[in-house]
């Protein structure tokens, strides 16, 4: 399978929203929404549970996702992720990054490899 690598650094293609919504698997989905609302501290229902990856062009996002201000923003740049802008690594991605270290990880590789 290719990496699906989401415009921060995390990979779209390893969260289990992702995988539940190719698989089409609502059992998944239900364990997933249980989980993310413990988590999370708010209502996160089996429906809500539907992202095609924050590279998508799709409706289909979860909400933390289509909201997301990293996402926005490198979608404003037209920039395949993070790595590859002029500003990396601005105020808003270094916010993320703190609490998602291996995204740091996915970023760097990328830019010592470009």
């Amino acid at each position: 399978m290719i990496q699906m690598i989401g415009f921060c650094g995390l990979f779209c293609d390893q969260c289990d929203a992702f995988i539940a919504t190719l698989n089409d698997d609502d059992e998944k989905r239900a364990e997933i929404a249980r989980l993310w609302t413990m988590r999370n501290h708010r209502d996160i229902e089996l429906a809500d549970i539907n992202c095609l990856g924050c590279l998508s062009d799709s409706d289909c996002l979860f909400d933390f996702c289509r909201d997301c201000e990293i996402r926005k923003c490198a979608n404003e740049k037209q920039v395949a992720n993070c790595a590859y802008c002029d500003e990396y690594i601005c105020e808003k991605l270094e916010d993320f990054l703190q609490s998602h270290p291996e995204a740091r990880e996915h970023l760097e590789e990328i830019r010592n490899t470009h």
